[in-house]
């Protein structure tokens, strides 16, 4: 059997904040914990109101690609942001994330977006790409988030081209290419 070679650490297993489901323990994933416990601890969201690593699969000039939605986190009945981690700058996650967010719910286009590093964030407006605003305090707790629900578009999902072009964005920002 061949050996995958990884750049990432193992230390072993962790369990997840959120469901308890035994996880590979990296030091991404230590850090998708840490943003966890921040939306329960620090911004007052419930457990059930995050749904953890949410996949988009896709399929281009035969590159498969399982994108993974760290969290979604929803109000009510309506999932209205998205959560994406991933090491180092965050303008070059933006538009994974905005497209992400425009394909993943059947129905709707979830609004808002946050790229961060775990250090840094940035939330994001999926209608128009624009920056909402910069650091982790950026995003919104559950009060705000109460308050600014009813403000928000729900646009409906894109279809057609439209819909593959999203998708392809998304193929194409995530396509692993290290550890070949």
């Amino acid at each position: 059997m061949p050996e995958h070679f990884s750049h990432h650490l193992i230390y072993g297993t962790l369990f997840d904040y959120l469901t308890g489901e035994e996880l590979t323990d990296t030091d991404d994933e230590r850090i998708r914990q840490d943003i966890s416990r921040m939306m329960i601890e620090q911004k007052g969201f419930g457990k059930t109101e995050l749904i953890p690593r949410s996949c988009i699969d896709t399929l281009f000039t035969h590159h498969f690609v399982r994108s993974t939605i760290d969290l979604t986190v929803r109000l009510g009945n309506r999932s209205f942001m998205i959560i994406r981690y991933g090491p180092g700058s965050l303008v070059s996650r933006e538009r994974a994330a905005i497209a992400a967010a425009r394909v993943i719910h059947a129905d709707y286009r979830i609004p808002l977006a946050v790229v961060t590093n775990g250090r840094d964030a940035e939330l994001l407006d999926t209608v128009t790409g624009k920056i909402l605003g910069n650091g982790l305090q950026s995003i919104p707790d559950r009060a705000a988030a109460s308050l600014l629900l009813p403000a928000l578009t729900f646009l409906p999902r894109q279809e057609g081209i439209k819909l593959e072009r999203e998708k392809r964005i998304l193929n194409a920002f995530d396509i692993e290419r290290c550890c070949l």
